[in-house]
């Protein structure tokens, strides 16, 4: 079986290459880095998760008979307050898709309007905590939930609902 990850990012290929090769120990992983096709900052879980898709598509076009895992983070607005949302997707070389959402958190409001200018979470977030290249690291959940949950932690989380879905499937 082999996997191909549409991201780059040391958060995402961490958590996603822990979780297949849990479930696939001969799995083999590959890793590109695979665009969104959404903004660089996506609002809203429909355009998070279509990011997450897209990444995964991308993925399957590189290679032959791989899997795709697309990995997505985005934010979203819930009764005036703006949260952390996640989205993942694996899609399987027949094109089947199988999408998941991760944990969501509440973000400060001086964080929350400098997104609404337009400006992307990751150089935010750095600024924020005077800090550089969180993104690839703890993530936002990390510094916002006091490293308890992690960025990896976090889209290892999407990943395992990813797995679990394609092995329900895989037992019919």
């Amino acid at each position: 079986m082999e996997f191909m990850i549409g991201s780059t990012n040391n958060a995402k290929v961490t958590a996603a290459r822990r979780v297949i090769l849990s479930y696939f120990p001969k799995a083999i992983v590959y890793e590109i880095d695979a665009k969104s096709g959404v903004s660089d900052q996506p609002f809203g879980d429909e355009e998070t998760r279509i990011g997450a898709i897209n990444r995964a598509l991308r993925a399957i076009g590189m290679k032959e008979k791989t899997i795709g895992i697309g990995l997505e983070g985005g934010v979203r607005m819930l009764e005036g307050q703006m949260y952390l949302c996640n989205w993942g997707a694996l899609v399987l070389p027949d094109g089947t898709k199988f999408t998941a959402g991760g944990a969501q958190i509440p973000l400060p409001q001086e964080v929350a309007e400098e997104l609404i200018t337009g400006k992307e979470l990751g150089p935010v977030i750095d600024a924020y905590f005077k800090a550089n290249g969180i993104r690839h690291k703890e993530g936002a959940i990390g510094m916002f939930t006091a490293q308890t949950v992690n960025r990896d932690g976090l889209f290892e989380h999407i990943v395992q609902l990813l797995i679990g879905q394609l092995k329900y499937s895989m037992a019919d």
